[in-house]
């Protein structure tokens, strides 16, 4: 035995749980496991298994993991940053919502959740992972565009561009924390340097929704700066009347955007 007290031996298997701790992600998959450990996938897969069973890893989807910290052992906040488990619960998806207007500075709002629109089949709109609530919205795997790769850690993430979270919010204000935080972000948004109309009609015509040039025109339509914005609202109108946010009583018709609004001003550009 080796009473060398200047050096520490791990065991073999504590020494395979770290050097792949230290080499992968982080969030550990199969297939990645298999190749830092030089393992076949069924090996690798029983391996990582076991390693959550003994509590040094915990299980954040199907074939991948996160390794736990030793002083949050007995916690359910494994991560400092929880994001990084979007795409292994949810991918196809991006971030976006309220959670995108955050990121990109159109709220000083502060949300509890993470928004996440995923193209993946999904039970219910509310879930938590690992000590974070994640707000899901169910869309079509074409509607995924306008997005932009932000790594976290070793993670990559999608996440809306400032666009099309504009465009997103506009399409269902419950998902930007309802509409008068929706005319919020988007007064941000025309006096910000990254405001591009012309953006915003292609994205909104992308998406396929004429609601969004309803609530949209309706909203601009007594800017200044936005006059051109609003005519291509306008002459987009699809037919049907729509409310400006489902969630709300909404007894006033807009006649010429085909908008029932509630009784109260939605902008302050409006008081």
């Amino acid at each position: 035995m080796d009473y060398r007290s200047d050096e520490i031996v791990l065991p073999a298997g504590r020494q395979r749980l770290t050097t792949l701790v230290r080499q992968a992600g982080d969030v550990i998959h199969v297939a990645e496991a298999a190749g830092i450990l030089n393992l076949d996938r069924p090996t690798a897969s029983k391996m990582l298994a076991r390693w959550a069973t003994q509590g040094w890893l915990r299980r954040v989807g199907h074939g991948a993991y996160v390794a736990v910290q030793l002083d949050s052992l007995a916690s359910e906040q494994v991560l400092d940053d929880p994001w990084v488990l979007v795409p292994s619960l949810y991918a196809p998806c991006y971030i976006g919502g309220r959670t995108a207007a955050v990121h990109w500075d159109l709220t000083e709002q502060i949300f509890n959740d993470i928004v996440v629109l995923t193209a993946r089949s999904i039970r219910g709109r509310s879930q938590r992972h690992h000590g974070a609530a994640f707000t899901l919205k169910h869309i079509k795997e074409t509607k995924i565009f306008g997005t932009k790769v932000l790594w976290r850690g070793h993670t990559r993430v999608a996440i809306a561009d400032v666009h099309k979270t504009i465009v997103d919010i506009l399409d269902d204000p419950s998902i930007g924390g309802g509409i008068q935080h929706v005319a919020d972000c988007l007064r941000t948004y025309l006096r910000s340097p990254d405001r591009n109309d012309g953006k915003l009609i292609e994205y909104a015509e992308r998406l396929g929704n004429g609601a969004v040039f309803k609530r949209l025109g309706y909203l601009v339509e007594d800017d200044a700066t936005a006059a051109e914005l609003a005519q291509a609202c306008r002459s987009r109108l699809t037919k049907g009347n729509i409310k400006i946010d489902p969630s709300l009583d909404s007894p006033k018709l807009v006649t010429r955007w085909r908008l029932w609004v509630p009784p109260f001003a939605i902008s302050s550009e409006r008081q």
